[in-house]
């Protein structure tokens, strides 16, 4: 969009045109001109001007019918139409708005009469398309995040897939860690980089050959080197992805120990982002629960007492405290 607002003058008298022009010379503004009205909307179409200074009474086709076929093209239909008029009876006016004119002003011109309109005009129709600029670019951004958002969904999906056993782990814990973070005073507003982290927690996963991933047995203290890796692989994947934020916390963090015995970094305490403290909690409670391919799942009341016997060595206690809160554990 040009820093100038387009005038868009449309007058058969070119005495009038040259006046206009005159009168508007001072001003920034950009001026185009038609000596009648199928030119004029022919070059408002190819110009899009901020406003349009028409005049009523012009042989063939007058104002008012120029002014409604204006209105009806898609591209125009919104552009400020200034009707310029020796006529001041109600009935001309009323014509003029019934055909879509937003405003009116007579001839002999006042000067300064008609820069103020031209002003509060040009004004108003170029703050309109700001805020439709802004909306447009608000929606867009708005598909893109729904796009983003259902790409981690897919990945999630193929996940779990991936690993039968595991089917269903994702979207449970993405739904568990929400409601454990609610719990312990997370603002609902917050919650989306804990979603998303969640549901990319074992991203990393992907790179971990199923020899490995989808072994029925225990694994070797070699394959678990391999194992440990899957974290560093998500931070490798996703770190310089800007939208992802926050989100990043949990895949690259979550296997972390509160006394400082996880991996990959050996973090310890507070060291360890508190959205990675409460999902371990989750996806330990989930891994228990559930089946295996090594081991049947525990009980709840098994998989509980683990947990509590943990708090202060694999888990933040506050964590475990609002798990106990969120889940009614005693």
């Amino acid at each position: 969009m040009s820093n100038q607002p387009r005038i868009l003058v449309v007058d058969d008298e070119s005495i009038a045109r040259i006046t206009i022009d005159a009168l508007l010379s001072s001003e920034n503004y950009e001026m185009f001109f038609a000596e009648n009205g199928e030119d004029g909307i022919s070059v408002a179409a190819e110009i899009q001007p901020d406003i349009i200074l028409l005049d009523v009474m012009m042989p063939g086709m007058n104002g008012f019918e120029t002014c409604r076929k204006i209105r009806s093209m898609p591209k125009l239909a919104e552009v400020p139409i200034l009707l310029v008029t020796a006529l001041d009876d109600r009935e001309s006016r009323m014509a003029g708005l019934q055909a879509g004119a937003d405003d009116f002003i007579t001839k002999p011109y006042d000067i300064f009469e008609l820069q103020v309109r031209i002003q509060n005009m040009t004004r108003l129709n170029r703050y309109r398309l700001l805020t439709e600029q802004r909306h447009e670019m608000e929606n867009l951004h708005q598909e893109v995040v729904w796009a983003y958002d259902k790409t981690i969904e897919g990945w999630s999906r193929a996940l779990d897939l991936r690993d039968k056993e595991t089917e269903g782990h994702t979207q449970r814990v993405s739904e568990m860690t929400q409601q454990l973070a609610l719990a312990a005073g997370w603002d609902p507003n917050d919650l989306l980089p804990i979603k998303r982290g969640s549901l990319l927690h074992d991203v990393g996963k992907l790179g971990i050959p199923d020899s490995i991933l989808l072994k029925p047995e225990a694994l070797s203290d070699e394959e678990w080197v391999i194992m440990r890796m899957h974290p560093v692989y998500a931070y490798e994947w996703l770190s310089q992805i800007g939208y992802l934020g926050t989100a990043m916390e949990i895949p690259y963090c979550h296997h972390e120990r509160w006394d400082g015995s996880g991996y990959p970094r050996g973090l310890k305490g507070e060291e360890i982002p508190l959205s990675a403290r409460l999902f371990a909690v989750v996806d330990v409670w989930d891994a228990l629960t559930s089946n295996r391919p090594y081991r049947k799942a525990l009980s709840e009341e098994a998989a509980w007492e683990y947990i509590k016997e943990q708090s202060g060595r694999h888990f933040d206690p506050k964590a475990v405290e609002a798990f106990a809160k969120c889940f009614n554990k005693k």
